[in-house]
């Protein structure tokens, strides 16, 4: 799967992120930064822009307020200030900087159900802050990089240098995966000091290694994930990973004690954006769609689609095939013929350059062959910018070229109206009826694919869970 995972992350000879132009363009927070320095102002302001601005609820950020001031007070540095921000973005993602300043995004908050899980992410960021890890990490980087230029300046042998560099690499990853389990241990102690159910963290995680189930059973068995996006990148939910978090929760309690508050919960991530924030372009199952930029289109049949700020992902459930939808300044004193032959992509085959019109706008195509994939590019001119669509496929048979190339003719400008009438899903909670079951229910998401999966990860429940009459469950719907 390296090739395939290559050409979602911009690696194995494809040059990707060269001059790359974020689809997301959203506006930077309106948070109060007045007492940031400059350099912090402007990694919040960073930051913020790469998962698709601040999210705006008063509601849901009232209550997150409310519960990091009681983890503060009981952990083991009541003196440190916080400082939250929510993300406009469907990633599941949490951090914290050395500043205390920590990032949640409605992805995450989404998959949550109680204030207890909440509070054990909440938590872990800041017993990163407490603990330093961010600033250790830091010097850890800087001297990982400074072995790696010793290496490739002053080692010759080659066999010699790749050693000492893996085992620079291997002591990095074991430094930061150590660092995770201190922050687990010292976040489940936070959490239980203030109160809230220690086993929230456990419950969490099993439903955060689910649903990364889910999302790595789409893209046909190759995780999507790239390094500034996700959570369940740096936090993995291996099955060791939630033994050691129920161990660390049975410390504090046993399983019932705590508060978990799911009504309170429930009631603030009520309306709350799922997914795609449509101003900043959305999937709904083969079809992508931006009207702020004004530009849709559809992918060949089988093919899963992801939004991230840089790029839309695709690949097909068996893996064998997989695309790229990007943006990139161009000169126009560069053909897009020449731009496609120009070497950000290795194996281009120079004869099979060709220039076409894709709905009226100018527009070049080529195939590259590596050893295990072949890709077929086009590059389009729309506006300022020129979008790289880049299909890459292990056999690149006559008729799967064929399946490319009409998908590609689906890349087309949206009309006005047509952009005014797009609606985001939303998460609605709802209350479960009379001979209501989670196959009714999960026959109310309005989700492009795998509802019955979907409803059963954000409720937390397995698959054979009995609905109890009266209580209250997460639904999306537009």
């Amino acid at each position: 799967m390296l090739a395939l995972v290559g050409l979602l992350t911009g690696c194995a000879g494809v040059d990707l992120d060269r001059s790359t132009v974020p689809l997301t363009q959203s506006k930077l927070s309106a948070a109060d930064t007045a007492d940031m320095s400059p350099a912090q102002r402007r990694e919040h302001e960073r930051l913020v822009a790469s998962y698709g601005g601040a999210y705006d609820d008063p509601e849901l950020k009232a209550l997150i307020q409310q519960v990091v001031e009681r983890l503060v007070a009981a952990s083991e540095r009541p003196d440190l200030k916080y400082r939250v921000t929510v993300l406009n973005s469907p990633a599941i993602n949490a951090f914290a900087l050395p500043d205390g300043s920590l990032y949640v995004t409605r992805g995450l908050l989404a998959l949550a159900n109680d204030t207890s899980e909440m509070s054990s992410v909440l938590a872990h960021e800041m017993a990163h802050v407490i603990a330093r890890h961010a600033s250790i990490r830091e010097d850890q980087v800087k001297q990982a990089v400074l072995v790696s230029r010793v290496i490739s300046d002053v080692v010759a042998d080659q066999n010699m240098g790749a050693l000492a560099m893996q085992k620079s690499r291997q002591t990095l990853a074991t430094f930061s995966r150590g660092q995770e389990l201190e922050a687990d241990a010292i976040g489940v102690g936070i959490a239980a000091r203030a109160g809230f159910d220690p086993y929230g963290a456990s419950r969490f995680l099993t439903d955060m290694g689910k649903q990364a189930s889910l999302r790595t059973s789409a893209f046909g068995g190759a995780s999507s994930t790239t390094p500034d996006m996700d959570f369940l990148a740096t936090h993995p939910a291996t099955p060791d990973r939630i033994s050691i978090a129920i161990a660390n929760a049975r410390e504090y309690a046993a399983p019932g004690a705590g508060e978990r508050d799911k009504a309170a919960y429930l009631a603030a991530i009520d309306g709350m954006v799922y997914g795609d924030d449509p101003k900043e372009g959305y999937v709904r199952g083969r079809n992508f769609f931006h009207p702020k930029l004004g530009f849709t289109f559809t992918a060949p049949e089988g093919f899963s689609l992801e939004n991230t700020s840089q790029a839309v992902l695709g690949a097909t459930a068996n893996g064998s095939e997989a695309l790229r939808l990007d943006a990139v300044r161009v000169s126009g004193d560069q053909s897009l013929g020449q731009y496609l032959a120009s070497g950000w992509i290795d194996g281009v085959e120079i004869n099979s350059v060709e220039s076409l019109s894709v709905n009226g706008f100018t527009a070049a195509t080529a195939v590259a062959r590596g050893d295990q994939w072949s890709f077929r590019m086009f590059a389009i001119r729309f506006g300022s910018d020129v979008y790289r669509l880049i299909f890459a496929a292990r056999n690149l048979t006559p008729e799967l070229d064929k399946q490319f190339r009409a998908a590609a003719s689906t890349f087309r400008r949206v009309a006005s109206d047509e952009a005014q009438s797009v609606k985001p899903l939303r998460i609605r909670i709802v209350t479960v009826g009379i001979g209501d079951t989670v196959e009714k229910m999960a026959g109310r998401m309005q989700v492009a694919d795998h509802p019955m999966e979907r409803f059963l990860i954000l409720n937390g429940l397995d698959r054979d869970a009995k609905l109890a009459y009266g209580s209250k469950v997460k639904i999306v719907v537009e």
